[in-house]
């Protein structure tokens, strides 16, 4: 089975790729949804952020909102809740790539936005960056609601260039040319990684 990484900065377009990945039959194992499930009512991480964290936790679950106001731009907040977090969204991980290789899949997709900056690529065996124009990318970050650019450009403060993600990656989806062509390239992702030799997957792989 081949493990491959799917990345890149803030408003790139990642989240459409992984809906194209879906498309094509590809499973895609989404960090930031188990996030989100970590942190709603009954997650396994309320507990944890609440004793750390109490004003973050209203009705049982963790507002974002709060604990993001709490952690940003301290970074001794911020460590303490990757360490609650990145544990936890580790072994869904593996039991998710355990379900994969029962049963036989070619080719699986760990869609992650923080791959390069946290070391994840060391548990894929190729990765994938997703990229737009910087214009295009700042447009799109500052129509969500609430952005302002001081908040985006400690936003990217915390990422890895673009540039830089580009060189370090096996596979560049460009996001700013039109879907079609966005489709194009991953498709063609998915072809090229089809005829990989498969990867023997095992428990620990990659940790």
């Amino acid at each position: 089975m081949v493990i491959l990484g799917l990345t890149g900065s803030i408003a790139m377009g990642k989240t459409e790729a992984a809906k194209a990945f879906r498309r094509l039959g590809v499973h895609v194992h989404d960090a930031d949804k188990v996030v989100h499930g970590l942190m709603a009512r009954g997650g396994l991480a309320v507990d944890q952020v609440q004793a750390l964290f109490p004003e973050s936790v209203k009705d049982g679950r963790v507002d974002r909102t709060a604990l993001g106001q709490r952690v940003f731009g301290d970074a001794d907040d911020l460590r303490n809740l990757e360490a609650i977090l990145h544990p936890l969204v580790h072994k869904a991980e593996r039991r998710f790539l355990s379900a994969a290789a029962r049963r036989g899949e070619k080719i699986v997709v760990l869609d992650i936005p923080l791959l390069f900056e946290t070391g994840g690529e060391g548990r894929c065996d190729l990765v994938a960056v997703v990229t737009a124009p910087t214009r295009i990318q700042h447009a799109r970050v500052l129509n969500r609601p609430g952005m302002t650019a001081d908040r985006l450009l400690k936003i990217l403060d915390r990422q890895m260039p673009d540039a830089e993600k580009c060189e370090r990656a096996n596979f560049i989806i460009p996001t700013g040319l039109g879907h079609a062509l966005s489709l194009r390239v991953i498709k063609n992702i998915v072809r090229v990684v089809r005829t990989i030799p498969t990867q023997k997957w095992r428990p620990g792989y990659g940790s």
